[in-house]
């Protein structure tokens, strides 16, 4: 059965920095592209982040250039998400998300085949 399982997340002050996890299990980790998404109540998920299998090519959302970053370790099936200077618009529950083989594009929800159940960061002013 494969389960992703994030942590990480909580309340914090505006300006604060996080690291989300997400430990995976019940697949082969290394063999999978990873995405970071996150949804704030009456909005679409959206995609944050994603990562290739071996780590060396990521990709990030122009909006959270310079503020979001994604890495893994494949040793440690695990991949994070730094999220730095946050702000209240932030606040979201954030989802990893292990991609289907063969899709063509990190951005579409329906690309990815394995969800966590998400972690909620809200970030107070």
């Amino acid at each position: 059965q494969v389960q992703l399982v994030e942590s990480g997340g909580g309340l914090v002050q505006a300006g604060s920095s996080l690291r989300l996890s997400c430990a995976a299990s019940g697949l082969t980790f290394s063999a999978y592209h990873m995405g970071w998404f996150r949804q704030a109540p009456g909005k679409e998920r959206e995609l944050i982040a994603a990562i290739n299998t071996s780590g060396y090519y990521i990709y990030v959302v122009d909006s959270m250039k310079g503020r979001f970053t994604i890495s893994r370790d494949n040793a440690k099936n695990t991949v994070y998400l730094q999220m730095d200077s946050l702000k209240p618009e932030d606040t979201a529950v954030y989802y990893c998300a292990a991609k289907l083989w063969g899709s063509s594009t990190y951005s579409q929800p329906d690309n990815y085949g394995y969800w966590g159940q998400g972690t909620q960061v809200t970030v107070s002013s």
